[in-house]
């Protein structure tokens, strides 16, 4: 559910030009969203050996493939997204919309009845370009993405989704604070300044 909106010559040159892509293909990452999970992980500290973590809207799989580089592969991983993604070690890919029955109740198997220690989301929808029109939509995909994690979150465990400032804003932000112990919400260096993208960090999930 990540990838180029756009198909504009004005967005190709910015992208050829953003250092973090530049850095993301000498370094062998699959896109530069990897520096905003890096970034908000060198703060928080999120990962830990031994997880158990869900991965919504994953392809291409940037942030998948940051969590088992950086666990060395002592991590399980469940990731999800409607586009295709190549594979990956320690990550079981499950091609499909998680609003489908199916295709939720193959991911609760996956995870396991044990639950997840974190879910993440990166999660984005089409851009239209009309304010009016893609707030609503990206507000349904982290409320989907709230559900999610009160859904498979073990207790203590933690969230981390994209959230696109404006209307719904606050209120998501408040919903999120009576499920988690600590809610904070950080603007990586690696988003771009102009954008109203920032990140909700929940820690401490709270049955």
């Amino acid at each position: 559910m990540s990838g180029p909106r756009r198909s504009s010559g004005s967005w190709l040159d910015r992208q050829e030009r953003d250092p973090y892509v530049q850095q993301a293909r000498r370094e062998g990452w699959r896109s530069r969203a990897v520096y905003k999970l890096k970034q908000i992980d060198d703060k928080e500290r999120l990962l830990k050996p031994g997880m158990v973590c869900l991965d919504l809207g994953s392809a291409p799989g940037s942030w998948s493939q940051y969590v088992t580089d950086k666990l060395d592969g002592r991590a399980r991983i469940v990731a999800v997204d409607i586009l295709p993604m190549d594979s990956l070690p320690d990550v079981e890919f499950i091609e499909g919309d998680f609003r489908d029955e199916a295709v939720f109740e193959q991911l609760l198997q996956a995870v396991g009845e044990g639950g997840a220690d974190l879910v993440m989301s990166d999660m984005a929808p089409n851009i239209s370009g009309t304010k009016a029109v893609d707030q609503p939509r990206s507000m349904y995909l982290v409320e989907l993405a709230l559900d999610m994690a009160r859904r498979v979150l073990k207790p203590g465990g933690d969230f981390v989704c994209k959230v696109f400032q404006g209307e719904g804003f606050d209120e998501f932000v408040r919903e999120a604070r009576n499920s988690f112990a600590r809610v904070k919400v950080i603007k990586p260096k690696a988003s771009r300044a102009g954008s109203r993208e920032v990140y909700l960090v929940a820690r401490n999930y709270q049955l």
